[in-house]
Formats: C-alpha cells, sequence, structure tokens
C-alpha cells in the first residue's frame, strides 16, 4: 500500500525518483496521488503539475495523527496509485529527535520505505550507510534501495554486487547525469512554474523509469489505500451539520508569482465553509476584488519581485484602505508586503504600502514548527488558546514595533526547539500578520474564526451605510 521515498540527507534525488515513478504512471494511464512529508510548498508544486493531480503535505508535527490518517485514505484512496515524498533525512526530526521526520510517517501509516541514496564516488561504503539505515529503527520497514548518480554499468553492477551481500533489494539506479538536476534557490527549489513547459519534462522522467528502475518490484509498492472519507468533510462536520446553510462571503487570495504558498486544503476549507476563492494577483496593480469581504496574503518570494511590487501602487494604497473596514489574513511572504519597505536579493530597498511598522531584509535562515500561544483575542485564537504553525524565513524585520497606531497588540508568542520565547506578529480586529505558517485544516477552528470575522465586519458595515 504506497510507499515513502527517502534518503540519507536532502539533495540524494528523493524528488528526482519520485517523479520518475509518477511521470511513468501517468504513461501507463494510472491515476496517481502524491504526498509530501513535512511543511514543504515547492516540492509539492512539481509533484502536483506531474501528476495533474494536488499533492498533499502529510505533516505529524503542525497537523496531528487524525489528519495525517485523513489526508492519506481519503486523497490518496481517490486513485489508482499513490506515493509519498519523504523530507530531509529518512530519521531527521525536531531537533535531534526522529519526531515528526521521514520515519515517523511511514511507521504510523505502516508504509514500507524505498531508500534513495547518492552513490556517486561509493562503493563498499554503501553497504555501510544501508546498514545504519536499517538497524537505526527496526521498525522503520526497508523496502529497497535505488542508487542515484550512477556513473557507469561498471559502477552499477558493482553497487548491486554490494547490496546482494547485505540481502538489500536494488530497485534501480538512476545516472550521473547534470541535465538531470532541478534548479533550486534560498528555500529550496525554485517555483514550478519558472521550469518551463512540464511536458517534455514529464516524458523524460518516465522514460528514465522505464529504462533505469525495476517497475516490476515498484508496482506493488505503489499500490493506493482503500478508499476514506472526504477529509474536508470529516474535519469540518461538526460545524457544517449545525448550520448546514450559509450566505456566501467571497474571500480575496492573493496567487501569482510572488504569491504561491498555501496548501491546498485552506482554499477547501473556505469554499466549504460558503467563502468562495477569487483569485487576486497584486502584480497586476489592481485593488483586491470589491466583492470579496475578507483578503488572505499567502507566503512566497515577494523579495524576489520587490522592486515590481513597489510599482503597484493601485495594489498597495488599497490595502491600508482594507484593514480599516475588512479582515485581512498575512502570514510569512504576504506579511512583507504589509511593511513600509522590502529589499531585493540584492539588498535595494523598495517601498511597500506602508500598514505595518518595518523594514524587511535578508537575514539567517529562520526554520522550525512553533508553538502559539495567545495573551489576546485575535483574528484565529483567542486569549488562553495555543495552536501550532511552522516559521521558514530568510528575510528579518527591522525597525520593528509592536505597537500600530497606538492599538495594536502582539499575534501571539511563540516558541520552539532553541528559540526563546518571544512576542510575534500583530493583532487588530481586522488584521492577522505573521511570520508563521498555518495548516487551516489541522485545525477546525481557523476558518471557523475567520468566517466569524468576516460576518462581524460585514455586520459592522452594513450599520455604518
Amino acid at each position: 500500500m504506497a510507499c515513502v521515498i527517502a534518503a540519507p540527507a536532502s539533495g540524494s534525488g528523493k524528488t528526482l525518483l519520485t517523479l520518475c515513478l509518477i511521470a511513468w504512471a501517468r504513461h501507463q494511464g494510472k491515476s496517481i496521488q502524491p504526498f509530501k512529508v513535512g511543511p514543504d510548498y515547492l516540492d509539492p508544486q512539481l509533484l502536483s503539475l506531474s501528476a495533474n493531480r494536488v499533492c498533499r503535505n502529510l505533516d505529524l508535527s503542525l497537523c496531528g495523527k487524525e489528519w495525517v490518517d485523513l489526508s492519506f485514505r481519503g486523497f490518496g484512496g481517490r486513485c489508482d496509485m499513490a506515493v509519498v515524498e519523504g523530507v530531509m533525512g529518512l530519521f531527521d526530526g525536531i531537533g535531534a529527535s526522529s519526531e515528526g521526520s521521514t520515519a515517523a510517517v511511514a511507521r504510523h501509516l505502516n508504509l514500507p520505505v524505498v531508500l534513495v541514496v547518492d552513490a556517486g564516488r561509493q562503493a563498499r561504503s554503501l553497504a555501510a550507510v544501508v546498514r545504519g539505515f536499517q538497524s537505526l529503527e527496526p521498525r522503520v520497514n526497508l523496502a529497497g534501495v535505488v542508487l542515484n548518480r550512477v556513473s557507469s554499468q561498471r559502477h552499477r553492477e558493482l553497487l548491486e554486487s554490494v547490496l546482494d551481500e547485505i540481502n538489500v533489494p536494488c530497485l534501480g539506479s538512476l545516472p550521473k547525469d547534470a541535465s538531470l538536476s532541478l534548479p533550486s534557490r534560498h528555500l529550496g527549489l525554485a517555483p514550478a512554474h519558472e521550469l518551463g513547459p512540464m511536458q517534455e519534462r514529464i516524458g523524460r522522467w518516465a522514460a528514465l523509469a522505464s529504462s533505469h528502475l525495476n517497475l516490476q518490484r515498484f508496482e506493488p509498492l505503489l499500490r493506493a489505500p482503500a478508499a476514506g472519507s472526504d477529509p474536508i468533510q470529516t474535519v469540518l462536520a461538526p460545524v457544517l451539520e449545525q448550520q448546514p446553510k450559509r450566505t456566501p462571503m467571497p474571500v480575496a487570495v492573493a496567487q501569482d508569482e510572488a504569491f504561491h504558498f498555501r496548501y491546498p486544503e485552506m482554499q477547501e476549507c473556505l469554499e466549504a465553509m460558503a467563502m468562495p476563492v477569487i483569485p487576486w494577483s497584486p502584480l497586476a496593480d489592481e485593488p483586491p476584488p470589491p466583492q470579496a469581504l475578507g483578503l488572505v496574503l499567502p507566503g512566497g518570494f515577494p523579495e524576489l519581485h520587490a522592486e515590481s511590487l513597489s510599482q503597484c501602487q493601485r495594489s498597495l494604497s488599497a490595502l491600508k484602505q482594507w484593514i480599516a473596514q475588512k479582515p485581512l489574513y498575512a502570514e510569512c511572504g504576504g506579511m512583507l508586503m504589509l511593511g513600509e519597505s522590502l529589499s531585493d536579493a540584492e539588498g535595494t530597498h523598495h517601498p511597500m504600502a506602508g500598514v505595518l511598522p518595518f523594514r524587511a531584509e535578508r537575514g539567517a535562515l529562520q526554520v522550525g514548527y512553533r508553538t502559539l500561544s495567545a495573551a489576546h483575542d485575535g483574528l484565529i485564537l483567542r486569549a488562553g488558546e495555543s495552536l501550532k504553525g511552522h516559521e521558514f524565513h530568510r528575510w528579518q524585520l527591522s525597525k520593528e514595533s509592536g505597537d500600530f497606531l497606538g492599538k495594536a497588540k502582539p499575534l501571539w508568542q511563540v516558541d520552539g526547539w532553541k528559540i526563546s520565547r518571544r512576542n510575534e506578529g500583530w493583532s487588530l480586529p481586522t488584521l492577522h500578520a505573521s511570520w508563521v505558517h498555518l495548516h487551516w485544516a489541522g485545525s477546525s477552528t481557523t476558518s471557523c474564526r475567520w468566517r466569524a470575522a468576516l460576518e462581524t465586519a460585514a455586520r459592522r458595515n452594513a450599520a455604518v451605510s
């Protein structure tokens, strides 16, 4: 029942192998559901385009066991096949533990693991690497190994004999070929929309699978799970059953080359709660659609489009007017558009909306899961409540102030592995702005609170008019 594609470390070839398997399945006329372990946005974009089906994140730390079960069976059971790409190294989790790791997801879902090993410049040492991964956590079922960056037929035969000695199946070997590498930048792979036409790449990945992988061994490892219930409807069932019919309240969501870090479940939760999504492109220099009653600014790479964004005066000026009347939810890159200025990759600052009192510029990488504790009522959390989120960025804020127009409050306090507890974000009656990404299906209260904020603002605006 499906398998997990894992590796000793990032950069070993997990994504390439996963793409080859997806392309081969589609070439065979099979539907295949891709999954990605952890809080990644970039790999899932590429997996989604290749599979022609939205990739789903399986994140135990962010969403909990219940959602991971629902998502894997509910979405995976709709297809002929399913495959799970891991994150980082097989056992890499929070801190020095394996909590939330690829291995933890494989154990939780009882899935076999295929280990991709970068075998370039290796021979017998391969046995030590594979044996180490076999023995560290015996509960992980290692189904076999795929060798990556194999330099020749002789090299492949040598490595296969090494695996034979330790009784580990070799499921294939991918050649050393610089043209197979995928471009990347400061937060991981380059976005899928920057890779150009995909059909040629998909055809090449399918041919690579047919020529270099043992597909007879892989086919049973890609079998989809038994169909489960609809994940979104299940998570929101208690709310939907209480109030099955609601007045539609449209929500504009920024989505263009600068803003594309969002989990698909956010839109699905919005639409299930009668908040139809209207796409909005800040780079098109238009104000948000006037019929929208709420606005979401997700993450992305606004720093790479800072100069263009600074020239979109209609988009930027509309944001100040927006929070005076309607709710706005911004996370990570979306928040950066609200500041006074944003530096590009070369360090040049460009003016932004000036809604929040900070300048944003490149800094040290901040990454990890965060526990979020609210001291005050906000759009999403109430005082005394806590939630899980994830932080991942290389830009930092300077000239930062928690006091905006004399009435803003810190959104919450954040805690995490090896970080000091601190106030973070901004909270106003119509504003939620933070570095931290949330997964809306991981907590049903998120979309419910957002809907309530839209209803409150709509009533207030109706009374004023």
